[in-house]
């Protein structure tokens, strides 16, 4: 039995995991440092410790306070939703020697799959498609000629990384070097491990990524795929399952390998098996992410599973309740990720103090949030504020709830991309699934912001109304009534 978790995270997926611990009768620890003392997703934890640091982010990933933190409050297990520690081999084993459970796969399956060019080879000797690809096993001169063989574009990658830290796209022999140089300091930088690899890079493919969920009993099942094309510097905006227009043959294969891959592994918890696509109809295998994703939500509105609950189940040594003929997907679910940034301005990051904050609501509509008025808004942590998740009978239902949704999401105070993303869901290539990893470049010209004619009024009475020549100029009694002294209309 699990009585006690330790949430060794922050921001909304806190919050999300609260929710399904307390249905579940487990009482919930929230960690807080002094940067999120005003932050709301402490608030549905039954209990709150501190998290002592200078830097915010980094007291986050202290594991030995964490640990210390877990013996003072009785936690007999952590929950380390995404990010942070969530794919830190080292935190789970110092759990398991100080006998609290990581709600997770084992330290040995995430040291596996956490390494790109180990896991790779491990899943290539399955026999899954793994694009062709060159490592630094001989010293970095021989990585790269062997790498030149490959031909061109390459993509180099951090053997340890992700989220397009260390990553580059070489399109001839000349730049090879200097940036599977370039690529590997920044992966020595930020994950502490300079190896890298390249592959065959694919113009223009789909991103497809498969949800799994095993036991570590040896029971292993897939929940479908999701489709994660719609991304902006590698980071995913929007994400949506079924993936529209994609062969049934080939999504099964993906799933199948999916669910191969985290049987022989003896998967415990919720993974993620992502693939690449070609323009062809091929698939490769990228990577494994042995954690919780951001985008757990579309699966469970279609499936109607609820994915923390089952990864504290499993964790408490409970075998799968179901099997995979038990797992139907009705619907059609979207989510899209409410960050701030300025979308019209090159993403930049944006901060301020959240003055008013109203959650759309209506038929399907669901918000993971992290912040509420009143909340600062920094860059001390990732730009995610929430996600809208929006359920449909169908694709076209689902696309139109959510752009109603996205328009009566309210957050002021803070710039963000919600209007952004309510013209990509409008976009004619997006409703008809039209979708690969350059759709947000190809598309940045349609996608920026044209005012309307009432839009320019508005933008224009506002700008009039902030200058101080028009306030005082409103505000002030002309002379000649002024000269009447006390006199009224």
């Amino acid at each position: 039995m699990i009585e006690t978790v330790l949430v060794a995270n922050r921001g909304e997926i806190a919050r999300r995991i609260f929710t399904t611990l307390k249905t579940m009768g487990i009482r919930g620890v929230a960690l807080v440092h002094a940067a999120d003392a005003d932050s709301v997703f402490h608030r549905q934890a039954d209990e709150v410790a501190v998290l002592e640091g200078e830097v915010a982010s980094s007291a986050y990933l202290d594991i030995p306070q964490i640990i210390e933190i877990c013996s003072r409050q009785g936690a007999d297990a952590v929950h380390p939703g995404y990010g942070f520690l969530a794919e830190n081999a080292d935190f789970a084993a110092a759990l398991a020697e100080a006998d609290m459970t990581f709600i997770g796969p084992e330290a040995e399956t995430m040291r596996l799959m956490g390494d790109k060019i180990a896991s790779r080879d491990f899943v290539a000797g399955l026999g899954v498609p793994v694009a062709p690809s060159a490592t630094q096993e001989g010293g970095f001169d021989a990585f790269i000629a062997e790498a030149g063989k490959l031909g061109y574009p390459l993509l180099i990658k951090a053997a340890a990384g992700g989220g397009g830290r260390g990553m580059s796209i070489v399109r001839d022999g000349d730049e090879l070097q200097a940036r599977a140089a370039a690529s590997a300091s920044e992966a020595e930088r930020y994950f502490g491990d300079g190896r890298v690899y390249a592959e065959r890079y694919v113009e223009r493919p789909r991103h497809i990524e498969v949800q799994v969920l095993g036991d570590g009993q040896g029971n292993c099942l897939h929940l479908f795929e999701r489709e994660c094309s719609v991304q902006r510097r590698y980071q995913k905006i929007i994400e949506e399952t079924p993936a529209a227009n994609l062969e049934p043959a080939l999504c099964a294969a993906m799933c199948g390998d999916a669910v191969r891959i985290a049987t022989e592994v003896n998967y415990r918890g919720a993974g993620t098996v992502e693939f690449m696509v070609t323009p062809e109809g091929e698939y490769f295998f990228l990577e494994m992410n042995t954690r919780l994703q951001v985008e757990h939500p579309v699966t469970e509105m279609v499936t109607g599973i609820d994915l923390v609950r089952e990864q504290v189940r499993v964790a408490a040594g409970e075998a799968l309740g179901f099997v995979q003929e038990d797992v139907e997907r009705r619907g059609h679910a979207i989510e899209c990720r409410l960050c701030a940034e300025d979308a019209d301005n090159d993403f930049l990051p944006a901060v301020g103090s959240v003055l008013r904050f109203q959650a759309p609501e209506g038929p399907g509509v669901r918000l993971d949030s992290g912040v509420a008025a009143g909340q600062p808004v920094t860059t001390a942590f990732d730009s995610l504020l929430a996600k809208l998740v929006v359920h449909g009978d169908n694709r076209d239902q689902a696309i139109a709830r959510s752009r109603a949704a996205l328009r009566e999401f309210v957050l002021l105070g803070v710039t963000t991309n919600a209007a952004y993303l309510e013209r990509l869901l409008g976009h004619q290539r997006f409703r008809d699934g039209r979708l690969d990893t350059g759709f947000v470049v190809d598309q940045a010209e349609d996608l920026a912001w044209q005012p309307a004619a009432a839009d320019r009024d508005l933008v224009l009475a506002a700008a009039a109304l902030a200058a101080r020549d028009v306030r005082t100029a409103l505000q002030e009694v002309p002379p000649v009534y002024a000269a009447m002294d006390a006199w009224h209309n």
